[in-house]
């Protein structure tokens, strides 16, 4: 009888449910999206119970394709820093999730910088003072969002969100998260991997709400069949979608590093065993951890770029389908001058720049809808260029080759560019899901379907590499009138703000 590990990957726009062999090969998936909530510009929200319903309708789904197979375990991997907060007694959400995209809190940002409390949070977590990250936006449901601090309050990414209902939710479900996605709240300490008094008292926010700690790779809980779609099995490995995928593109060694092309990028660079000291335009985060040891990576965040093109098709109608973008884009030599600038939300790394919003440079009467498709792919290898540039500052470690994935990676058109402009080659694997990949070999290693990553990983195959072709004073004159855009795009909503 074949074994399945099943990943959970509860994304930004949608959740998918796969299965994943003993091979380390993806059988039955299902997929399904949920609504995006915009209530005011630079706001972003989804309802937990929207995420909860994608989630057991593909688990539904995918365990009747499976019909008698064993199922080994659970993986879970999921958009990280969303906030969400619920009720222990009654299972309700008690606010929409407020998601990592949302900006609401650039100026308690600012506060707390001018406060002079920046230095201890980037000391404590290797993470900037930004609304990306979790702390601001549950301190603002506390503050500003009527959700009161009560014994039954309880707060946690989507991992744990998902990882309670499954286990029980109101009837005695687990409250934990695992340390990557603690790690991206602003609240964990990077060296104890425990929640940070300091931290909590900086934010106002109750230890009582907060989930249980537990490394990436071991078991959580068990499901519910009643909640699981049947199922009463462990969920074993959780970890955020970046760092997921860093270890479903099989970077084990120190300078590998891999970027996700999906609603926005993640660039992601194995650190190895030692925690670094921050590095400024850049996070320090951690990769995963088992019960023995802990692995770091360093992360450069790019907020949009997927997210671009959705923007092209919804709020432009330039594109009818997101599947138009790779054949227009390369139905020209290149974009006849125009830059986008994708700062729909802020720019992140190198930039740090919630206030920067997106510019269109260069448009002339020659301009088509094929020049502006383009700009907006060639603006995601410059936005991962920026992040590589910063990365191999930093860290004195050489990126010999960027492997990627994520939705965005199947154009051939933006990984020849991504290889052109970084100057070294870009390796696309056969499977693209490798966030849920992660999630999968995770829980599998835990539950002895895999010996160790590397027999998780063997089957990681390469589907096409990309060289570069372009020479190096082109790249470089092209460099330049990216970030001459990028100049004018950064501090465009501060005046506003103010």
């Amino acid at each position: 009888m074949t074994t399945f590990v099943l990943a959970v990957d509860a994304g930004t726009t949608g959740v998918r449910t796969l299965a994943v062999d003993e091979h380390g090969r993806p059988g039955a998936w299902a997929y399904q999206e949920f609504p995006q909530h915009f209530p005011r510009p630079g706001w972003v929200e989804h309802d937990p119970d929207d995420i909860w319903t994608a989630t057991l309708a593909t688990l539904t789904d995918v365990v009747a394709a499976l019909g008698d197979a064993r199922i080994a375990g659970i993986g879970i991997t999921n958009q990280r820093e969303t906030t969400v907060v619920w009720d222990r007694a009654t299972g309700r959400a008690r606010h929409r999730a407020i998601v990592w995209q949302d900006r609401r809190t650039a100026g308690r940002c600012d506060e707390l910088r001018a406060a002079g409390h920046e230095g201890l949070v980037r000391e404590r977590t290797g993470l900037v003072l930004d609304p990306y990250f979790s702390a601001t936006k549950l301190e603002w449901l506390l503050t500003k969002g009527g959700v009161v601090a009560d014994g039954n309050l309880a707060f946690g990414t989507v991992d744990s969100w998902l990882l309670w209902r499954l286990t029980g939710g109101a009837d005695g479900g687990v409250h934990a998260t695992d340390t990557t996605n603690a790690s991206r709240t602003l609240l964990l300490d990077l060296d104890t991997l425990q929640w940070s008094d300091d931290l909590l008292g900086l934010f106002g926010i109750p230890a009582t709400c907060l989930p249980e700690v537990h490394p990436s790779l071991g078991r959580f809980g068990t499901t519910r069949p009643d909640c699981a779609a049947g199922l009463q099995v462990p969920v074993s490995g959780i970890a955020g979608d970046q760092q997921a995928a860093l270890f479903g593109q099989a970077c084990f060694e120190p300078g590998m590093t891999k970027n996700t092309y999906g609603t926005g990028s993640f660039v992601l660079m194995n650190l190895g065993a030692t925690r670094p000291a921050p590095v400024d335009g850049l996070l320090t985060t951690v990769a995963w951890s088992t019960a023995d040891d802990v692995a770091y990576a360093m992360e450069g965040a790019v907020f949009v770029t997927g997210a671009a093109i959705q923007w092209l098709r919804d709020g432009l109608g330039i594109i009818d389908d997101a599947s138009e973008t790779g054949p227009l884009a390369a139905s020209v030599p290149d974009t006849g001058g125009v830059v986008m600038v994708p700062a729909l939300t802020g720019l992140g790394s190198p930039w740090w720049d919630p206030y920067a919003r997106g510019a269109v440079l260069g448009i002339t009467r020659g301009t088509t809808r094929a020049h502006l498709v383009r700009a907006v792919v060639e603006a995601m290898a410059w936005q991962t260029r920026d992040v590589v540039d910063a990365m191999t500052s930093a860290s004195g470690l050489t990126v010999t080759e960027l492997r990627a994935d994520g939705g965005a990676s199947v154009m051939d058109v933006l990984c020849q560019f991504q290889a052109d402009v970084l100057g070294v080659p870009v390796r696309r694997p056969v499977v693209k899901e490798t966030t849920a990949l992660g999630a999968a070999y995770l829980a599998g290693i835990a539950e002895g379907v895999w010996a160790t990553p590397a027999d998780a990983a063997a089957a990681w195959q390469e589907e096409a590499v990309y060289t570069p072709a372009m020479p190096a004073d082109e790249v470089a004159r092209r460099h330049e009138e990216w970030l001459r855009g990028v100049e004018r795009a950064r501090g465009w909503a501060k005046e506003a703000a103010d």
